[in-house]
């Protein structure tokens, strides 16, 4: 057994022949060998620490924009559009007690204009993280995002139980698909499915417009590609010219080492 040695510090033992001791070029060369594939292993297993660390400081981040996210929902809710509606609510009074027609038509505008705010700061915090989602899971969260579109959409959820991270990847998906479609894809109708097996999710938005989606052109689906790599899951997109478009999303259930 000879002894390898990197810098003076063991890397290996090489057992062999004792023959090999009467060839010092073949052990030089041996020992040589051994060093180089100690280092390379040594390398690999740097290289791999680092990928998780990458991962896991993604996965952080992930998490921390998420919550980031919920707390502006939550002061949106608790604060704008609370005192809106106290405001609201004040305006009824009002209209009730107006003398002048005129008056009473002042009043009925300024309620339009407060009824159109507080729609688009509903759907503001909605799209910051949607409320329905942690008090009603995937499916509710999903049929209400479904109400609020121009068109149809045939969706089926699922009754899984589902971690908050994965449940939060996969209506993400969903609404940045649903929000393409209702803005570039000039679809008659849409198709959302979410299935689950023993050890993934997969999360399919298919419609019949008119197709010709660039992944890699906007921000959007780029981020919602970021986000469920981030937690090992996978996105594709086909949109091919006049045969609509889907995109399609796996993402694997069950392992803590995809936690964020």
């Amino acid at each position: 057994m000879t002894m390898v040695k990197r810098q003076g510090q063991p890397v290996a033992a090489l057992v062999h022949d004792p023959a090999v001791l009467e060839d010092p070029g073949l052990l030089e060369a041996v020992t040589s060998a051994a060093q180089l594939a100690a280092a390379n292993a040594r390398l690999r297993a740097e290289v791999q620490t680092r990928v998780q660390e990458l991962a896991a400081s993604r996965r952080r981040i992930l998490a921390a924009r998420d919550e980031e996210r919920r707390r502006l929902e939550r002061r949106l809710h608790q604060g704008a559009e609370a005192r809106l509606g106290e405001l609201a609510a004040t305006l009824r009074r009002g209209q009730g007690s107006a003398a002048g027609e005129q008056t009473r038509d002042q009043i009925a505008h300024a309620q339009q204009q407060l009824g159109r705010t507080l729609e688009e700061l509903r759907r503001l915090a909605h799209g910051l993280h949607p409320r329905m989602l942690a008090e009603h899971g995937l499916q509710g969260a999903l049929a209400a995002l479904a109400k609020d579109l121009p068109f149809p959409v045939d969706l089926k959820v699922a009754s899984t139980q589902l971690p908050q991270w994965i449940a939060a990847a996969a209506y993400f998906v969903c609404a940045e698909a649903l929000t393409n479609t209702a803005k570039h894809a000039a679809a008659a109708r849409v198709t959302v499915a979410v299935t689950a097996s023993e050890d993934r999710l997969r999360v399919e938005i298919a419609d019949d417009g008119v197709g010709g989606a660039d992944p890699g052109r906007g921000s959007g689906l780029r981020g919602l590609a970021d986000r469920v790599e981030t937690i090992g899951g996978t996105l594709q997109v086909e949109s091919i010219p006049g045969r609509g478009t889907r995109l399609a999303a796996e993402i694997p259930l069950g392992g803590e080492a995809t936690r964020p």
